[in-house]
């Protein structure tokens, strides 16, 4: 039959076509269809995130996070070496810009030393200068191994060589995943068949996952990220990656500046509460996806939790002044006629009843059927790490 395959895989971003990836190799002889309900690959978090490859430094020794991101970065590296995926290991400073900083940055060396991160060293301000000659700190870690990758063109490359492994497997654009069925899934184009099927769908994961009939304890909250860009004028104040050191009160990593692989410089993401899961504009509205989100407790807690973080946030996200202030921190020179506004994303958080972020990878089996259903960042830095765990869970 034709809509028959070995493996489905719901969702065209990095993390299913990673998994697809995997298993083809591992099973050169069975065929697999990536099913995806927009017109193109990596439409969604993929295409929306900083495109950065992440060291690993932030994230809590022995978690998923940390053992998927360090396997997933050194996989990533050699992968896009291979292929020619356009990336650059080019290296980041995590910045204090004032003495209160640095006991978080202290903490932050120790976990980056305890999960073995590479090559990574505080320096001084003489230092910082060297390496970020407009950046203005009293001290810094270097992360060398930190880069910068072409995410979408990583998924059109996994894409190529999963049929160069095999003919008869396919992605299918265009084809919305309605709900899973015994022994595969219904879509709008009529039902797909498989003896496995792994759920990748980002935004919508915890959807589906419901529909197949998960009992869940969290839910999917979108959070918009929205970027500025350096105009010709500030391009030359960054050479490659810059990061504040993070509030630990707050669970994001704060706006920065990240070098991308066509030479412009990014500042940003803010973090705000999105009222539209795919909403890529300041306005962007959906009353489903509103509703869903208001009407579930653990919104209201976190809001609670984080409302005075939460508002600076809302207000630096209609003003440019209040961005470039944030942006100022660690670059003082920065003007207004230097950033222009750019794209937005939004991120699929997974959250609990009480508010709290589920701040590990997630993935459950339920029948025949895996869900990923948080995977948030670095997911895209240990794609291929997370999709060995998830052949391992196939098998």
């Amino acid at each position: 039959m034709e809509n028959t395959f070995d493996l489905l895989v719901v969702g065209g971003g990095v993390v299913g076509l990673a998994t697809a990836y995997k298993y083809q190799l591992k099973y050169p002889e069975k065929n697999i269809a990536i099913l995806e309900k927009e017109d193109r690959l990596g439409a969604h978090q993929t295409g929306h995130n900083s495109g950065v490859i992440h060291s690993g430094i932030y994230y809590k020794p022995g978690s998923y996070k940390a053992k998927n991101c360090i396997d997933g970065r050194k996989q990533l590296v050699a992968f896009a070496k291979e292929y020619g995926v356009p990336h650059d290991i080019c290296g980041k400073i995590i910045l204090a810009t004032d003495t209160e900083e640095l006991p978080l940055l202290e903490k932050i060396y120790q976990r980056g030393l305890e999960n073995g991160i590479e090559d990574i060293e505080k320096i001084g301000p003489a230092e910082i200068a060297k390496i970020e000659p407009f950046a203005i700190g009293v001290q810094a870690i270097k992360v060398p191994v930190t880069g910068i990758i072409d995410y979408v063109q990583l998924c059109r490359v996994l894409l190529l060589q999963i049929r160069k492994i095999n003919a008869k497997s396919k992605v299918l654009l265009n084809t919305k995943v309605l709900k899973p069925i015994e022994g595969g899934v219904l879509t709008d184009r009529g039902s797909f068949n498989a003896r496995q099927t792994v759920f990748c769908a980002g935004l919508q994961s915890d959807r589906l996952a419901r529909k197949d009939r998960l009992k869940l304890d969290m839910q999917i909250v979108g959070f918009r990220g929205d970027y500025y860009e350096l105009s010709e004028s500030g391009k030359h104040k960054v050479k490659h990656l810059i990061y504040p050191v993070p509030d630990p009160d707050f669970p994001f990593l704060g706006v920065h500046f990240t070098r991308m692989t066509d030479g412009s410089v990014e500042c940003g993401p803010n973090a705000v509460f999105s009222f539209k899961r795919e909403g890529y504009s300041r306005t962007s509205f959906s009353l489903k996806d509103s509703i869903q989100a208001l009407g579930f407790s653990g919104t209201w807690k976190l809001f609670s939790r984080h409302w005075k973080q939460g508002l600076d946030e809302y207000k630096r996200a209609f003003s440019k002044a209040l961005f470039l202030k944030a942006l100022q921190k660690m670059i003082p020179n920065l003007t207004e006629e230097d950033i222009v506004p750019a794209r937005a994303g939004v991120r699929a958080q997974a959250l609990m009843a009480d508010g709290t972020l589920v701040d590990d990878f997630k993935i459950e089996r339920q029948g025949n059927n895996i869900h990923v259903l948080n995977a948030p960042s670095p997911a895209a830095t240990s794609c291929l790490s997370i999709a060995d765990s998830i052949v391992e869970i196939l098998d």
